[in-house]
């Protein structure tokens, strides 16, 4: 088939006049669009409402879900962070007390130590002093002993200064002597 050029006259003459309306098919397109949004709204319609429905309660229900677990993670996070505090404080004072329990020790241990220093230098001081007046009584006895022998051995006989020399040197060994024992 060829393709000749038409003219609009020869178209519009073919097709028929164009205010010429046809109620037929028009209605029956009418008709045809009616029963099919009636059937859609009917049967369709709650359907894809309904999962729209239940798909817009599960978002919320979701939400819902989130907020709380939201709220239990801030109360869980607030509560550990008091926890917390809590334990801070109790070892601070956990500490201040094992300094203060450490210090009372140390002066316990201290005044003790001087008690028993000042009880060990009592002590010395006693010794010392018996020492000392043992050995001054000793002394004097000695030197009583010394003149008691010395006197004798005038008594028997006349000391010349070399004899008294002698007798000296004699009552020096003889205290060296007795200091030794």
């Amino acid at each position: 088939m060829s393709m000749l050029p038409v003219s609009p006259v020869l178209l519009a003459a073919e097709m028929g006049e164009p205010m010429d309306f046809q109620w037929v098919p028009h209605v029956l397109t009418i008709v045809v669009f009616l029963a099919t949004f009636v059937f859609l709204y009917k049967v369709a319609w709650p359907r894809i409402v309904g999962g729209l429905e239940a798909r817009e309660q599960k978002i919320l229900n979701d939400l819902r879900s989130a907020d709380e677990a939201r709220e239990q993670a801030k109360a869980a996070l607030a509560s550990y962070e008091r926890s917390l505090a809590e334990a801070r404080t109790e070892s601070a004072k956990l500490i201040a007390q094992a300094k203060a329990d450490a210090e009372a020790v140390a002066a316990q241990l201290r005044s003790r130590n001087e008690t028993e220093l000042a009880a060990m230098k009592q002590r010395a001081m006693q010794d010392i002093d018996a020492a000392r007046a043992a050995a001054v009584t000793d002394l004097h006895a000695q030197s009583a002993n010394l003149a008691t022998a010395m006197a004798r051995q005038i008594l028997r006989r006349e000391i010349g200064p070399s004899d008294q020399q002698r007798l000296i040197e004699e009552s020096l060994k003889e205290l060296a002597a007795s200091r030794r024992n």
